[in-house]
């Protein structure tokens, strides 16, 4: 009789389309892991002393996060890689406070040893040299990854807002037991909290903000964006995410609502940056359209 070591996995959509991913373990999750990725979140942050220099000047290190996000994106990394590969990357610069001669070599070096972690199909040394456009060599790109792991002292594994994520959607799903869309709502709900802890993680002023209440604060403006419920159930779900990472709703809310303010100034920049590239378009067709002779006055 045969014996099939897979336990139900599922196909991934991947960059192969041929790994598998185990489905959620409901013995892995509830309060007892959140209590733990609660003690250790506070080993992984930035010191004081490097978030107040990035908050001085924080548009080199916005730029390289950026960067970051656009190679894990070019390259179809699973979601929790960005949050991972940006941790480390303030990890590094927090225990150096100097940037090496090639920046987009040490973000590359970090999306490297995060897709080693969380990734079964991992992203190449030669993949994220083409991406970089051959900035730097596979050999560059594998003493760097040496550099950042000797000095982080291989301890990589950090908690992110994507480790609590998971586990507050579940108790939010579990006040949704009634809703027969709970299934639908709940996938929709990760999509928009995935995209604005992204958004955090680029933006410097969250530099410093626990991963736990990030995350909290990220569900909550999903929450809110989709316009879905009452008042009353908004005040019991928000209540919900302060108990889970243990924080005060005033400062939950506070922090959602400078997410919501930091989104609306992405919007608004990138909506002012479509309008100026359309401008100059218009110009360089303008620029370039022949004069008909007849509309000349000599």
């Amino acid at each position: 009789m045969s014996v099939s070591l897979w336990c139900e996995e599922v196909e991934g959509q991947d960059r192969t389309q041929s790994s598998v991913r185990a489905p959620w373990d409901p013995s892995a999750s509830g309060l007892r892991v959140i209590q733990r990725l609660l003690q250790s979140e506070e080993r992984y942050l930035p010191s004081p002393l490097y978030i107040s220099l990035i908050q001085r000047e924080p548009q080199r290190r916005e730029e390289l996060a950026k960067w970051t996000m656009e190679v894990c994106s070019e390259c179809d990394c699973d979601e929790s890689v960005f949050p991972l590969a940006v941790s480390l990357l303030d990890r590094y610069l927090s225990s150096t406070l100097s940037l090496p001669v090639s920046p987009s070599c040490l973000a590359a070096a970090c999306v490297l040893v995060a897709s080693k972690l969380t990734e079964t199909d991992t992203v190449s040394a030669d993949t994220l040299c083409a991406a970089a456009e051959y900035h730097f060599l596979s050999s560059n790109l594998r003493e760097m990854e040496r550099v950042v792991l000797a000095t982080l002292r291989w301890d990589v594994a950090a908690v992110t807002p994507q480790d609590f994520i998971p586990h507050f959607l579940r108790t939010l799903r579990e006040l949704r037991d009634g809703d027969a869309r709970t299934g639908d709502f709940v996938a929709t709900l990760r999509r928009h909290s995935n995209t604005l802890v992204a958004l955090c993680v680029c933006d410097s002023r969250f530099l410093g903000t626990p991963p736990s209440l990030v995350a909290a604060a990220a569900l909550n403006s999903a929450l809110r964006g989709l316009r879905t419920k009452s008042a009353g159930e908004m005040s019991v779900m928000t209540s919900a995410l302060a108990t889970l990472c243990q924080t005060d709703v005033v400062l939950l809310q506070c922090c959602t609502e400078q997410i919501e303010g930091a989104l609306r100034e992405r919007l608004r920049s990138g909506a002012q940056q479509e309008k100026d590239e359309n401008e100059d378009d218009d110009e360089e067709e303008r620029a370039s359209t022949p004069t008909d002779l007849r509309e000349i006055d000599f």
